[in-house]
C-alpha cells in the first residue's frame, strides 16, 4: 500500500454566491488552486525521493520570521474580502486590534494566536513555501539557512497561478497574456505584506 501524501488533494475554494457577485474572486480562487496543485505535485515528487515534509498544522515559524512576504493586488483585495465578509465575527474582532497596531517589518499581521487567520486566502508566497525534513528553528528563514530543504515550485504551475491573475489587470486575450507573462507583469506588482497599511483594514472592519 502506498504511503498517503503529507499534502492533501487540493480543492478549489467555493463561495458561489460571492464569486457570482465579484468576478475578480474567481481569478483569485483559480490562482490559488493552480498553485496548490503545483505544490502538491512538488511535495509528492520530493517524498518519492525520501524527503519528509516538515511543515505541519500548528507551525507558524515562517509567519514570524519572514518579514518580506510579497503580496499582489488581487491578493490584497482577497484578504479584505475574507476578513470583512467570511471570517467569523469573534476572530475578526480579535484580529482588528492586531491590524490596527501592526508595525511595518513585524511578523505577519494575520498570525492570530499562533494560527493563520486567513489560511484559505493566504498569499501565493505562503502557499509555495514548504520545508522538508527538519522543522525550522525559532527565527530561522530556511530559504537562506538551508535552501536545499525548501521546495522549489514547479515553474509550470507557478506560472499558471500568475496567469490566472492576469484578467484582473485587464489582460484578457491570449496574445495580451503571453506578453504580460514574458514581461513578468504580475511579479512586478508585488508589495511587501508586512509594510502595507493594515490599520485601514481594521477601520473597514468597523464599517
Amino acid at each position: 500500500m502506498s504511503k498517503k501524501p503529507a499534502y492533501g488533494k487540493p480543492q478549489r475554494l467555493k463561495f458561489p454566491a460571492e464569486e457570482a457577485a465579484n468576478k475578480w474572486l474567481g481569478y483569485a480562487f483559480d490562482a490559488y488552486y493552480r498553485a496548490d496543485v503545483g505544490v502538491a505535485k512538488g511535495i509528492e515528487q520530493a517524498e518519492r525521493q525520501g524527503r519528509k515534509l516538515a511543515c505541519a498544522k500548528g507551525c507558524s515559524s515562517c509567519c514570524k520570521s519572514h518579514t518580506t512576504i510579497p503580496i499582489f493586488p488581487l491578493e490584497m483585495l482577497g484578504l479584505y474580502w475574507y476578513v470583512s465578509k467570511i471570517m467569523p465575527a469573534d476572530a475578526r474582532n480579535r484580529l482588528k486590534a492586531q491590524l490596527a497596531s501592526h508595525v511595518p517589518g513585524n511578523p505577519c499581521p494575520f498570525l492570530l494566536e499562533g494560527v493563520c487567520s486567513v489560511h484559505p486566502m493566504r498569499p501565493l508566497a505562503c502557499r509555495h513555501f514548504n520545508v522538508f525534513d527538519q522543522v525550522c528553528a525559532e527565527g530561522e528563514d530556511a530559504f537562506h539557512t538551508r535552501r536545499e530543504d525548501v521546495l522549489t515550485p514547479i515553474k509550470y504551475h507557478q506560472d499558471a497561478a500568475y496567469a490566472a491573475m492576469l484578467p484582473f489587470h485587464g489582460f484578457t486575450t491570449p496574445a495580451q497574456q503571453q506578453v504580460a507573462m514574458q514581461h513578468r507583469y504580475i511579479q512586478q506588482q508585488a508589495q511587501v505584506l508586512q509594510e502595507m497599511d493594515w490599520a485601514h483594514l481594521a477601520a473597514r472592519i468597523d464599517e
